[in-house]
């Protein structure tokens, strides 16, 4: 089966066109730094041709609400376009669990997947969207966002984080079938405090930065308490944080 991965040079989009292939799928790989523009346009019809499903993987620079906002906005559009012109016959749109949760709507990538979301649902291609708890590395990552002087500002989420590579592998599977709608969020086996994860996860990597526990940041009080786990049905993954943790050892 032929199938694109849009966002196939990121975090999930690279390791969803490695399982596919892995399974024996033709892939199609779409980013920027392949030569097509989701936002643009440049190159997508070109990459499309004869593509049977398309997963969406993106993930935008970071910028502000609005921004975020109209850079995915067009890339979904233009996706969902340009797929329509070549016979796509499966849309599958990673997302985000919870964040309908969220009051006040969060914060800016947060807009920028209800926009997704929102076309997707409305577009002409059949669609699953696939909401995802926050990934094991995500405590790096927020750490990445705020450290300044070896302190980093990181907010006591309480989170069931799922493993990167277990969330390319339901994607993979997910994009050989039939549209399923909006599919039951994914998840990790066990909950965790989002500090912890990332005090173990630099410890793990070697680094020493100093840890500040605040709700001032890109998650306010209003992602407190259960907001981000997974909703009742959730699909379950199988690694553990833990598990994960042992493969990131310095």
């Amino acid at each position: 089966m032929r199938i694109a991965v849009a966002g196939a040079t990121g975090n999930i989009g690279a390791r969803t066109a490695a399982a596919l292939e892995r399974d024996g799928h033709e892939v199609v790989r779409i980013s920027r730094a392949l030569g097509v523009d989701l936002v643009t346009g440049e190159g997508l019809d070109t990459a499309l041709a004869g593509v049977a499903a398309v997963v969406d993987a993106i993930s935008p620079p970071v910028l502000d609400h609005d921004e975020t906002v109209a850079y995915l906005g067009a890339a979904t559009r233009n996706l969902l376009a340009a797929g329509e012109r070549a016979g796509v016959r499966h849309q599958v749109l990673l997302s985000i669990a919870g964040m309908d949760r969220i009051g006040g709507g969060g914060n800016a990538h947060y807009a920028g997947k209800r926009e997704q979301e929102r076309l997707v649902a409305a577009g002409p291609l059949p669609w699953t969207i696939v909401p995802a708890t926050q990934f094991h590395d995500f405590a790096e990552l927020v750490v990445s966002w705020t450290e300044h002087d070896g302190a980093a500002l990181v907010p006591p989420l309480l989170v069931q984080s799922i493993a990167p590579d277990d969330v390319a592998a339901i994607l993979a599977e997910l994009a050989t079938g039939d549209a399923q709608g909006r599919y039951p969020d994914i998840a990790g086996p066990g909950t965790e405090d989002l500090v912890d994860m990332a005090r173990r996860t630099l410890a793990a990597r070697g680094r020493t930065v100093k840890l500040r526990p605040t709700w001032n940041g890109p998650f306010g009080l209003a992602a407190a308490g259960n907001v981000l786990l997974p909703g009742e049905g959730a699909r379950i993954a199988p690694t553990t944080f833990d598990e994960w943790l042992e493969g990131q050892q310095a």
